[in-house]
């Protein structure tokens, strides 16, 4: 297949990169309004029970969650005073109509805790109207501006204050990332390359990826719901995949170009046909791999994993195609002047024409020959500080998002905080769902549940439709594992005629996320690793290289969770990073990463094996299997040890910008996935590879004899004859 369009793409490259513009326009105009079809939220599973007490709970009484909390300070009158209460009710007036389906004030509940300790302060809390939360957002936009009051000093909390501040910040975030880590990719793009032109080539397959990614999500919000947080994952994958993906296919395409004569007029036709069977096969085999782990992500429930599969998949795809078409094109329209726009700088080689390739005897070279003496001692100590390094995350305590997430200076953690300190302790709550209206079975079940450890308060909320809905409260933040362990002693307490009670709220919603989690992960690992030993056997006819794959994949991912489990949970460097710890990991930020970093391993791990087949498949003429393996090692890591570390470098700059972000996750993001990243790109590469294929030896191109006769045969591999001059037949195996 690969080598068809390769056909394709020598005779018509100036079509392709026509076509290329006319798509390239027409999906930026179509994806640049996918931010108005994007939802928020999207962390319940609707087969919990948090979700149906909340579905329930809608469909009699309407919506009758605390969704916003409105703070009302006077510096003069205490809430005693009429005229106070007058400030705040004509204050909600101006609320507008169909917006919300409850408005509630301190003096309408009769609740203290809803008057500050000083007494010159009032919560009010809204619900807002809308069946979905795409509804309930566009309302909450409506409503949040008419609650600022004119005489009070007003702040805003709750939970879709917090959704709100979290969208905006990390919109903010996202554009401050983009215009910082865009010049530093171009520079150093230029180092790595010592052109202009060549420098460009990264850049612009990254911004084409951005641009098709959007176009895609928002082609998939016209069939589901998605949440805004897959342009994170767009602007991350979109960016620094299709920059490793033009990286490996330039450096190859130059490497080729630089073997042939500067006078050959058909030379970049040569150097592109080799680089699509060699470097292009690569990057649709990585680009497979990525796309395959982000859509483990599919299995989840929530909206808000599932929404990051999307934009993950839809990024990876759109890199894989626009570096496999668009790139080569122009590549070969340029030609030699690929090298145009020359910077002097004093490490290049090859003054006057292009960069060669690295010799085979280099500094890579011997590093893994070095490694290959020792192997076992190299692997014994890099394992060893790899899992000392994750040993963290064997005491993780996990949650979800609350207040904390934002800076300490944004409205919504401002109001949080002035909730906890000016109103006594902190307290959390759930809503309750009776299936009665009896009141003497009502008041029988609220004391029961009053009589539980640690229950503050039980008051009914409202009854209709021979339902009654109850809100119990305690002390403590809704994400801590006392809140938790308060949801599932008041689900162990039975209704009338002993009947389950549905539980919703907050602390319910993590409970039950956490367990959705829980439940879909081992799915999740196993499409992740049936995916991988399907590819990379596939890839390289072996069975044992996938296996080895997932294992170097699990040290990595592990030494990044144990870091992030030290900083980001157990609260060090928040000095220096600029956060407040919660104490625990939100659960779905580590399933994001988890796919992130499968696939960006991945990506390294195929190029360099793809380098090491290679040579290994080369005539070796009086080497023994032992000999050619420690060969092929120590050449396919010349070969791409530089590229890997150059891709890693420049990619770790685009990570490196999300760890500047104001969200504690998208910080957590940043940091984790940096941590993975150096640790794959060097130790694991450089290191841990060389030593465990050196112990492997000519195991590590082991099969089963069917399989591997059948691979042989039907294999996708590299072919040797390609189209140079004029379009001729493909002899040899069938490739992709």
């Amino acid at each position: 297949m690969l080598n068809r369009w390769t056909t394709i793409l020598l005779d018509r490259a100036r079509l392709v990169i026509a076509l290329g513009i006319v798509v390239t326009i027409a999906a930026a105009t179509y994806g640049l309004g996918v931010f108005a079809s994007l939802g928020q939220g999207g962390f319940d599973d609707p087969k919990t029970d948090a979700s149906k007490e909340l579905a329930h709970e809608q469909d009699v009484f309407g919506n009758k969650n605390v969704d916003v909390i409105a703070l009302y300070r006077s510096k003069t009158l205490s809430a005693d005073d009429p005229a106070f209460r007058q400030q705040v009710e004509k204050t909600l007036a101006g609320i507008p109509t169909g917006t919300t389906t409850s408005v509630v004030t301190a003096w309408d509940a009769g609740d203290p805790a809803m008057i500050s300790t000083d007494k010159h302060a009032v919560q009010v809390y809204v619900s807002l109207a809308g069946d979905t939360q795409a509804e309930q957002s566009d309302n909450n936009d409506l409503v949040m501006p008419a609650l600022e009051s004119h005489t009070l000093q007003t702040d805003i909390g709750g939970p879709w204050a917090v959704y709100k501040g979290v969208n905006e910040t990390v919109s903010k975030d996202l554009a401050r990332a983009e215009s910082f880590s865009l010049p530093i990719v171009l520079i150093l793009s230029l180092l790595i390359f010592g052109s202009l032109v060549a420098a460009s080539m990264p850049v612009m397959v990254g911004a084409l990826s951005v641009i098709g990614g959007l176009a895609v999500v928002r082609l998939i919000t016209t069939v589901t719901e998605v949440s805004v947080f897959s342009i994170n994952v767009i602007s991350l994958l979109g960016m620094g995949l299709a920059i490793d993906y033009a990286l490996f296919v330039i450096s190859r395409y130059r490497e080729e170009l630089a073997k042939l004569p500067v006078d050959d007029p058909h030379a970049p036709r040569t150097a592109i046909a080799t680089t699509m069977r060699t470097a292009g096969r690569t990057v649709l085999f990585s680009g497979l791999t990525v796309a395959a782990a982000m859509s483990a992500l599919l299995v989840f429930p929530q909206n808000f994993l599932r929404s990051l599969g999307y934009g993950g998949i839809a990024a990876v795809l759109i890199g894989v195609v626009t570096a496999l078409t668009m790139l080569p094109a122009v590549l070969l329209v340029l030609g030699r002047r690929i090298d145009a726009g020359r910077v002097p700088l004093p490490w290049r080689r090859g003054r006057g024409r292009p960069v060669s390739a690295d010799t085979e005897h280099g500094a890579w070279a011997r590093l893994a020959h070095a490694v290959m003496r020792r192997p076992v001692v190299v692997m014994v100590v890099i394992v060893g500080a790899l899992l000392f390094v994750a040993s963290p995350f064997l005491g993780v305590k996990w949650g979800s998002v609350d207040y904390r997430v934002l800076p300490p200076d944004q409205p919504a953690h401002v109001a949080s905080e002035k909730l906890n300190t000016e109103f006594g302790q902190e307290r959390s709550t759930a809503n309750v769902l009776l299936e009665t209206t009896d009141q003497t079975e009502v008041t029988s079940y609220a004391d029961k549940v009053k009589a539980l450890p640690g229950i503050l308060d039980v008051r009914p909320v409202d009854s209709a439709k021979g339902v009654t809905l109850l809100r119990a409260a305690w002390a403590g933040n809704s994400q801590t594992a006392a809140s938790r362990a308060a949801v599932e002693r008041i689900r162990a307490v039975p209704g009338p005629d002993g009947e389950h009670v549905l539980v919703g709220g907050l602390s319910a919603d993590t409970v039950d996320l956490l367990s959705s989690i829980k439940s879909h992960l081992p799915w999740m690992a196993g499409i992740i690793i049936a995916v991988m030993m399907i590819l990379l056997f596939l890839a390289f006819g072996s069975l044992v290289l996938p296996l080895k794959a997932v294992v170097m994949n699990l040290l990595s991912i592990s030494a990044s969770f144990g870091v992030i489990t030290w900083i980001f949970a157990d609260g060090h460097l928040q000095g220096f990073l600029g956060y407040t710890s919660t104490g625990f990991l939100d659960a779905t930020q580590p399933i994001f990463m988890l796919a992130i970093l499968v696939g960006l391993s991945m990506d390294y791990e195929v190029f360099l094996l793809s380098r090491v087949r290679e040579q290994w498949d080369k005539p070796h003429p009086g080497m023994s299997q032992s000999e050619r393996n420690t060969d092929a090692v120590a050449v396919g890591l010349q070969k791409t040890g530089r590229i890997i570390t150059s891709a890693a470098l420049l990619l770790a700059v685009v990570i490196g910008a999300f760890s500047t972000s104001g969200i504690v996750f998208m910080k957590m993001i940043g940091v984790g996935m940096l941590v993975a990243l150096i640790v794959d790109a060097t130790v694991v590469r450089a290191l841990l590879v060389p030593a465990t294929m050196k112990l492997l030896g000519r195991w590590n191109w082991w099969a089963p004899g069917p399989l591997l006769r059948s691979w042989e045969r039907y294999g996708i591999r590299e072919v040797d004859e390609v189209p140079l001059a004029e379009p001729q037949p493909t002899v040899g195996k069938v490739s992709v």
